[in-house]
Order: C-alpha cells, then structure tokens, then sequence
C-alpha cells in the first residue's frame, strides 16, 4: 500500500528524501492527484483494457521496429523487447514503462519541469524501495517456477534477458524495476530507471496494490505548490536543471523556460 506524507516545509521536505536508504527510487508529478501511471494508460484512460493494452503494445512496437532503420541513422539497433521499448518511450511512444530515478533531486526537477507554477496544485514524488520490491517479485517468479533460481546479484548483466524470457513472456502479476543494458546518454544522465508491470494485461496501481508488497516502502510526498519557488532555487544551487540532465539544445530550451516560469511567479 502507498503510505502519504504531507511535506509543507523546505527543510522538511530535504529530511524525508535525505533519509531514505539507498536502495530507494524516485518518480516526481506535477500534480499530486495522479496516480501512478505509465503513458500507455493514461492514453487508453477510461477506455483501458487488457486486450487493448495488448494490441496497442503490440502494434506499437511492431510499426516501430519495422520503420526504425528509415529514421534512425546511425543509432544502434535495439536487441531486446526492454531495450525496445525504451527507445520507444525516449522518443514520445506510449508505453508501459514509468520512468524512476536513483536520486530524489532528479525526481523534483522532474515534478518542477511539468509543472504549472500558477495552477496552485501540489506536486508529488514517490519513492519505492528497490530492494524489497524485487525481493518480492522474485520471490513471486519463484513460487510458480522452482527452476527459477535468479537473485537481485545474479540479474546483473542480463536484466533484457530476464525480462524478456520470463517476466514478460510469462506475464507474471508483479512489479519489477530495471532499465536496459544499452541504456542511451539521457537515461544516464538522469540516473534513470523504469518501473514496468510484468503484465501488460495489468494497471501498475493493481499490481503494486497486491498483498505481495504488503510489506515492500512504497510512499508519496504530497508536496505543497508553495513550495515551487524554494525547490527550485535549491535545485539550482546543486546544478541540477535541464542543461544537466538532457545535455543537448533541448535542455537548453528546457532550462530557460523554467528560468522564465520562475522569474513570472517571484514578480
């Protein structure tokens, strides 16, 4: 179950994400009224179905491998459906995929980066404990399959293939959190990672809502909208802005906009 926290203070705020164990990801939203979601349902929305969800995944992904040479240029060739599906999602595609980060403060820039300093509403960050959630989710594989005999170390190096071969080929009911071997320069700038459903057929909330995460630290900061300017600043006294984290003219486009926004909203 999400566990939330109203953060009303700055120094409050700093406390609760400082002290977090490593092994926790973050996703910050502009509004602190949405739920969890990837794109791929928040575009179906109320029309959302598991055989819809199916068909457009497939659809999609099948148009976009079939067409990626002809725009690609000298990008690398995906290798597997999790390396596939995150190129998708970089380039604007709906998916599955959510993206998380490893650290907080990415996370806020994120929830600042869509915001809209004049509507007023409460931001949001979630934080997830890695850790506990793939303990669960493997436990979970492990229960169904006794061959499977993967742990959180031995995934390293073959997080696509796992994925791949058994989460998703087998549309397990579980949450898993990864990010591909060939991860591209922006996924690295931001410390980036995906929280994905291991069943398409499935919404993320009715996942991580499952008494198998009964235990697994799964909070949401509802964060003040007065908070906006005082986030912003002490994002920018750690360098973090869109300069940073994309590295190219879209950053730069990024960064002085909400330079702008935040010049307007201290007038």
């Amino acid at each position: 179950m999400i566990t939330e926290i109203s953060i009303t203070k700055i120094t409050d705020l700093m406390h609760e994400l400082n002290q977090l164990p490593n092994h926790f990801v973050f996703r910050g939203q502009a509004d602190a009224e949405w739920d969890l979601q990837s794109t791929l349902e928040r575009i179906l929305g109320e029309k959302w179905s598991a055989e819809k969800a199916r068909k457009f995944e497939d659809r999609s992904l099948d148009e976009f491998k079939s067409k990626y040479h002809i725009y690609s240029g000298t990008e690398h060739i995906p290798k597997s459906k999790l390396s596939w599906l995150s190129v998708m999602q970089h380039y604007g595609v709906p998916t599955r995929l959510i993206d998380f980060t490893t650290s907080p403060y990415i996370a806020l820039y994120f929830a600042l980066e869509a915001y809209d300093p004049f509507s007023k509403k409460n931001l949001a960050i979630f934080a997830i404990d890695y850790t506990s959630l793939m303990e669960k989710s493997l436990q979970y594989i492990q229960s169904k399959d006794n061959k499977f005999q993967e742990t959180r170390f031995s995934l390293h190096g073959k997080r696509d293939q796992v994925f791949d071969e058994v989460v998703d080929r087998y549309s397990y009911d579980i949450a898993w959190i990864t990010e591909p071997i060939e991860m591209n320069v922006r996924i690295d700038r931001q410390s980036g990672t995906f929280l994905i459903s291991g069943n398409l057929e499935k919404t993320i909330n009715s996942i991580i809502s499952d008494p198998i995460y009964e235990s697994t630290s799964i909070i949401k900061f509802n964060i003040s909208y007065l908070l906006y300017e005082g986030i912003y600043v002490a994002l920018r006294k750690m360098s973090i802005n869109s300069k940073s984290i994309y590295g190219d003219l879209s950053g730069l486009a990024k960064s002085i906009k909400m330079e702008l926004h935040a010049y307007t909203t201290d007038q």
